[in-house]
């Protein structure tokens, strides 16, 4: 079969090229390196004919040392274990290097246009350029870094794979050499738990190497073709910050840790700004400068490196020295290097003094729980039965008078709680509004939780006619989702909070969050439910005249809200309020695509480019018809019925403890958050973390919440006559095509076979099966479906990177599989226990980092 032009490019630029700098390990500082890496080889193909015939992971690994006489100690049967993991791990480092290094080859899609390619439209056509001028008046772009707990490389090492990307890029093979002599001495893991401020500065690496060079470019690019500065009242793209701000469910983070991030990203920043205005004192030596040179050299230094206890917005003063420079250049020195001073002020009017927002995240039952204290402590005007009333008896009875509580003695939350309103004040007043202006209620419920912390904000000293905040609720359960409008109905109507929405310009923000409702209702019954939504608060927002924009708790996997996610925002159609995206990034999505100026650049003009185009087009085709809702709300009711009866068998948690690495998961060193959320109690499901119980199936190679019910939804209705009507809506609604495709990410992450042996377990085996049969009845129908002979098919230069990715760390879950089967035996002594507990942990690693978008 002959191979498309970017087939070609991946087998010649990544394949070839992988294969070739492989042999180079052989060089690594290693202990027996060069008998690790002629031995990995034979374990490689000793696991895949092993799985092909249904072994025990077990059998596997026995049968290998039975091969070679040396291997008669268990200790040196572990060394060479651990010298494999080492070995795979800087492997998948290498194969990320290359694939970044290729990526403007072989990752650029025809079917999304480029912002170059919108651009070279608009010059051939004036009609066009205004449409989109008029676009880009409101519409906005905001990212927002999570510090949720996949972003396995630490940023030693991600400094690494930047460098040797470069250096592949031009066949450098001293310094690649070189490069990974470095990555074979350096750790890729922490011996403790990072604190929130240690997840900051790793994540603030990319704000520093990547965001900050790429937002500014692609914002300048834009703002050439329209040949004025449209982005003047409101800024393209928008940078957010999760932590240290996030405290839902962990308590490392305070008040004082928000506090010490919030001065982090200043002083990054600041050290960005003076990194250029140096570069910038090199070229402008000339007369008439000089005082606002020295200005912004003292400024930018002391920002840079001597911290400020109370530190004031300069953001202004800053500006005004860059443009009385520019005047100068331009009126007296022929505009010479004037464009180095714009590219300064264009960042500087992006980045302001707080790099990124800080956003703060609580569970609404921690903020009402701060409420009560509150009204305890105060002489408060609520009644002293408040909590027992009703809904609508609580908004009615609720008042907003303005007070400066001092807190006194109470439980940490409360206080962290109390502590941090306060706070955002400080950072405001420090940054400027911008630093840290939205609040965050998890798990909201009902309009009162949102009037109770614009009480808690007032009770600390904010004042209702300067409450410079956003208050965002989130909604993640499919019957949260499903209330959702019913709440927004209640604020919109309700006298004060009417008055503050005026007064931030009758803007909305609304979170919708993907893991938490996949992890409730399954994977299809997750994407529906999150798009009526949607459909129900833009309606809403629209009878009000709010300007709504939808902030997606997206992660990195399908069953996190991942995969193709600039095809979701380009196909919104008319009912789905779209003028601005905004959603999270997480774990290893923020590393393989933002890790590099190419990955971020293309995937941040890919989402732009979305924006425009469903703004633009508005197709009728995305916009799905009465009959096509009915046919979806039939699918996911039937996958939800599948999904929850999986979830409810008595089984389905057992099962994830035995044969995954959930319970180890905690020892992990990448997070400072806990695994579940009442860290202390029993493993429940409701309180198992949406990331762990995701991380946990991938691991596994079953990825059930990626896929589990589609099949089974499918089938009914092929079977009730609808077939034809499904492939007719797979063809044209670009939101249940996505659906469908990042269905087929997951499967294409599987494995079935590598737990082939638990079919004739007595206790598991049916459960077993019964995940298989759904995966082929999902496999069979969606192939036929989308009219293909094998899973993603229609993509084939990351069908092959996955099939790469996944045979690099077949030996890293065998190895995986084999130490959890020891620990289950019961028979190791504790030194063995701990060997093995270490083992499925370092295997965690490398199986994640290969996935890139698997947790």
């Amino acid at each position: 079969m002959k191979l498309s032009q970017k087939e070609a490019a991946f087998n010649s630029e990544v394949v070839t090229r992988f294969e070739l700098y492989n042999s180079l390990f052989l060089t690594l500082p290693f202990y027996q390196v060069k008998h690790t890496g002629t031995l990995l080889p034979f374990f490689t193909s000793h696991c895949e004919n092993s799985v092909k015939q249904g072994l025990t992971p077990v059998n596997i690994i026995e049968s290998f040392f039975g091969q070679y006489e040396q291997y008669v100690q268990t200790a040196d049967r572990f060394d060479l274990l651990f010298r494999f993991i080492q070995y795979i791990e800087r492997q998948v480092v290498l194969f990320d290097a290359i694939e970044d290094a290729a990526f403007n080859k072989t990752s650029k899609t025809e079917e999304i246009s480029s912002i170059k390619t919108l651009l070279q439209q608009i010059s051939a056509n004036a009609g066009l350029k205004d449409k989109i001028g008029e676009v880009l008046k409101k519409f906005s772009l905001r990212l927002v870094l999570t510090a949720h707990p996949t972003q396995f490389y630490p940023s030693s090492v991600l400094a690494i794979i930047t460098d040797l990307t470069d250096a592949l890029k031009t066949n450098d093979i001293s310094s690649i050499n070189l490069l990974m002599q470095q990555l074979g001495k350096t750790p890729f893991f922490n011996k403790k738990k990072p604190t929130p401020v240690d997840e900051a500065i790793s994540l603030a690496w990319f704000l520093e190497n990547v965001f900050y060079p790429v937002a500014a470019n692609l914002q300048n690019e834009i703002e050439d073709e329209f040949e004025l500065p449209i982005f003047n009242t409101h800024q393209l793209i928008e940078l957010g910050f999760w932590p240290g701000g996030d405290r839902d469910g962990n308590p490392n983070v305070t008040a004082e840790s928000t506090r010490a991030v919030s001065a982090l990203l200043r002083e990054i920043l600041f050290r960005c700004y003076y990194r250029d205005f140096r570069v910038l004192k090199r070229r402008i030596t000339f007369r008439g400068v000089e005082g606002h040179m020295q200005k912004l050299q003292d400024i930018l230094y002391k920002n840079s490196f001597n911290s400020h206890t109370n530190p004031i917005n300069q953001q202004q003063e800053i500006i005004e020295n860059l443009q009385a420079i520019k005047e100068v250049l331009t009126d007296i020195h022929n505009g010479l290097f004037a464009n180095k001073v714009d590219d300064l002020i264009r960042k500087v009017r992006l980045f302001g003094c707080y790099f990124a927002s800080l956003d703060i995240r609580q569970d609404s039952r921690v903020l009402r729980n701060a409420h009560r204290f509150c009204r305890q402590a105060l002489p408060s005007k609520l009644p002293e039965n408040y909590d027992t009333l009703s809904e609508a008896e609580k908004l009615a009875a609720l008042t907003f008078e303005e007070t400066d509580f001092e807190i006194g003695d109470t439980d940490p939350l409360t206080q962290d709680t109390l502590q941090t309103i306060r706070l955002m004040q400080n950072m405001q007043l420090s940054g400027g509004e911008k630093a840290s202006h939205r609040f965050i209620i998890s798990n909201c419920q009902q309009a009162s939780d949102i009037l109770q912390l614009m009480n808690l904000f007032l009770w600390s000293g904010w004042k209702k006619d300067e409450l410079s905040v956003d208050f965002v609720p989130l909604f993640e359960t499919v019957h949260d989702l499903e209330t959702a409008a019913g709440v927004m109905k209640s604020l919109y109507t309700h006298p004060f909070y009417k008055e503050h929405l005026k007064r931030r310009g009758k803007r909305q923000i609304i979170m919708l969050g993907f893991s938490d409702s996949t992890k409730d209702g399954g994977y299809l019954m997750a994407n529906w439910s999150i798009y009526k939504a949607k459909v129900e608060l833009t309606a809403i927002a629209r009878h009000y005249e709010i300007d709504l924009a939808f902030f997606d708790g997206r992660g990195g996997p399908p069953a996190r809200g991942g995969g193709k996610t600039h095809r979701f925002y380009s196909s919104m159609g008319k009912e789905i309020a779209n003028d601005h995206i905004q959603l999270t990034i997480q774990g290893q999505t923020i590393s393989s695509q933002y890790g590099s100026f190419d990955t971020a650049y293309y995937n941040i003009e890919q989402l732009i480019n979305a924006g425009l185009t469903s703004a633009l087009a508005q197709n009728d085709q995305d916009t799905l018809s009465e009959a096509q809702k009915n046919l979806i709300e039939k699918m996911a009711q039937i996958s939800h019925k599948a999904f929850v009866s999986l979830r409810e068998d008595p089984l389905f948690l057992k099962y994830l403890e035995q044969f995954s690495p959930l319970k180890l998961l905690s020892d992990i060193n990448i997070s400072s958050r806990p695994v579940k959320r009442n860290a202390s109690a029993e493993l429940k499901l409701e309180d198992l973390r949406a990331i762990s119980f995701v991380t946990a199936w991938s691991q596994l190679k079953q990825n059930i919440p990626g896929f589990y019910g589609v099949g089974s939804a499918l089938k009914s209705v092929k079977e009730s006559g609808d077939w034809l009507a499904v492939k007719n809506l797979y063809s044209t609604s670009g939101q249940f095509k996505t659906t469908i495709d990042n269905c087929m990410m997951s499967m294409s992450k599987s494995d079935f076979r590598i737990t082939d042996y638990l079919q004739n377990d007595k206790v598991y085996g049916d459960f077993w099966k019964k995940l298989r049969a759904e995966f082929e009845l999902t496999r069979e129908l969606i192939l036929e479906l989308t009219e293909t002979s094998s899973l993603m098919e229609q993509y084939p230069v990351e069908r092959r990177s996955i099939a790469m990715r996944e045979r690099i760390v077949l030996p890293l879950v065998i190895i995986q599989h084999y130490a959890l089967q020891q620990l289950l035996t019961g028979k190791v002594n504790t030194e063995e226990e701990n060997i093995y507990r270490k083992l499925v942990i370092r295997t965690v690693y490398g199986i994640v980092n290969a996935g890139r978008n698997l947790a």
